[in-house]
């Protein structure tokens, strides 16, 4: 019997062949405690009626999903890794669990997991996760969710019982299993690993694969390493814009973390800023400010050459090289598209757009230490000048240095007109996740098991996303 009759499983990737993975055998852990389970994520893929012991079945002892990838299987990769090649890596601590289509779209998603054992590829590794990583990442995707960010989400958080050594926090430390919901977990890694090889049919075939599955508007595409790459440019500009918009800081821009479909995942240090700073770094280990805030765009653009080296492979560099060149236009497109999102307005135009993102910087860099950058968004949302104003940092908007801004917002229709009606608008200050907060949250589950705080910023959060209405999910 089916889970549900909307649970339609699709394994897809392991019919590339093994060259592309390899079959693992999931952590056997002391206990399974259900920490979190994304009700509303389960519902678009036919898991939303699974009871708790069958939930913690699939997603804590790994006992396959009906007609689907059995056994788990850790995906190969290579990267750049702060743009130093490295040939040793691949799934260390996770695996593609299952693939199956979304409800409604018939987009094919990937379950995928993070602490869920060692691999072929864990290297010296024990394949764990911290149990505060894994409430980090549940909380960066509620929130990014939120924003409008491109994201996958976190699906599944499981503690484990085991006392895990790291080198970072405080140790022993709890363990936990994170399975998390995304369209495609194939990274341009995926693709490095068989340039390196030299293959060329695998990276055809790869090609082939992600069009197939992830960009079919491409079928008939003349050139179809050129297509995909310039597809793939387009959606990391989004993305990259996105995050700049949010104001979050990834902090670890690898290769192997960049998937093709063009969504954030595999966070680890990263940082929603405080307010606005073009240097702020997220990753204590990130000396030169290589993946900064203000930097991120170049670090996708730079992970994007890679990639566009891996299709040289199988097709003549002028066409890939054209594409590539569109990323910088379509950057700049979508930053003004995400801010005016952000700004909860509707476009005028590019030109307008981009007057009103440029606009917006500004004013974010000249409110200073006393302006936050989500409490800026929330303000302003909608274009209510009078709401701004009337609010508790109305003082700082009458200041001369956000004259321009207020003008051109001002021109500026609102996306609902009745988007302000949400109780979420009525409070003084508005929902964040910068890092002091992401700590106490911490505290409380770690010195007295109180999970109170974390379940109800979440659904805090969940009030957050409702009332923006950015999310694409």
């Amino acid at each position: 019997m089916p889970i549900s009759p909307a649970y339609q499983p699709d394994p897809q990737f392991v019919t590339l062949g093994e060259s592309f993975f390899d079959p693992v055998a999931p952590a056997d852990f002391p206990e399974t405690i259900l920490r979190y389970r994304n009700d509303r994520a389960a519902a678009t893929v036919g898991l939303g009626e699974l009871s708790d012991s069958e939930w913690i079945a699939h997603f804590g002892r790994y006992s396959p999903l009906p007609a689907n990838i059995d056994p788990p299987v850790a995906m190969r990769y290579h990267g750049h890794q702060f743009r130093t090649y490295n040939p040793e890596i691949g799934d260390g601590r996770g695996f593609l669990f299952a693939q199956l289509r979304e409800a409604g779209t018939g987009r094919l998603l990937d379950l995928g997991t993070k602490g869920s054992g060692q691999t072929p590829w864990s290297r010296f590794g024990d394949g764990r996760l911290t149990l505060k990583g894994g409430v980090r990442e549940v909380l960066a995707t509620a929130m990014l969710e939120a924003q409008g960010v491109p994201t996958s989400r976190s699906f599944s958080l499981v503690e484990t019982a085991e006392a895990l050594e790291r080198n970072d926090e405080p140790s022993p430390t709890r363990g936990a299993a994170l399975t998390r919901l995304s369209h495609s977990h194939i990274r341009f890694g995926t693709f490095q690993r068989h340039a390196f090889e030299e293959s060329p049919e695998r990276i055809a075939a790869l090609i082939d694969h992600v069009i197939t599955h992830y960009y079919p508007e491409l079928e008939g595409a003349v050139d179809r390493p050129a297509a995909l790459l310039g597809a793939v440019s387009g959606r990391m500009a989004r993305l990259a814009a996105s995050w700049m918009a949010a104001g979050f800081v990834h902090g670890v821009l690898n290769t192997d973390n960049m998937n093709i479909t063009g969504e954030s995942f595999d966070y680890g240090p990263y940082r929603f800023l405080p307010r606005n700073d073009p240097n702020f770094v997220a990753a204590y280990f990130d000396h030169s400010g290589l993946y900064s805030f203000g930097r991120q765009a170049e670090a996708v653009f730079w992970n994007l050459r890679q990639l566009g080296g891996c299709f040289s492979l199988v097709s003549a560099p002028e066409p890939l090289v054209e594409a590539l060149n569109g990323f910088a236009g379509a950057y700049r497109m979508e930053l003004a598209a995400a801010m005016r999102r952000r700004l909860g307005v509707r476009s005028l135009g590019t030109g307008a757009d981009s007057s009103l993102a440029q606009a917006a910087f500004q004013a974010l860099a000249a409110g200073g230490e006393p302006l936050r950058w989500e409490p800026f968004f929330f303000d302003w949302f909608g274009g209510d000048e009078a709401r701004a104003l009337a609010g508790v940092r109305g003082e700082i908007y009458r200041e001369d240095a956000f004259e321009d801004f207020r003008a051109q917002l001002a021109r500026f229709e609102p996306l609902r007109a009745d988007a302000l009606d949400h109780a979420y608008f009525a409070a003084p200050e508005p929902q964040e996740l910068i890092y002091e907060e992401i700590e106490a949250i911490w505290a409380r589950i770690d010195q007295a098991d109180d999970w109170s705080a974390f379940e109800a910023k979440l659904a805090a959060l969940e009030t957050a996303r409702q009332a923006y209405g950015l999310s694409e999910v």
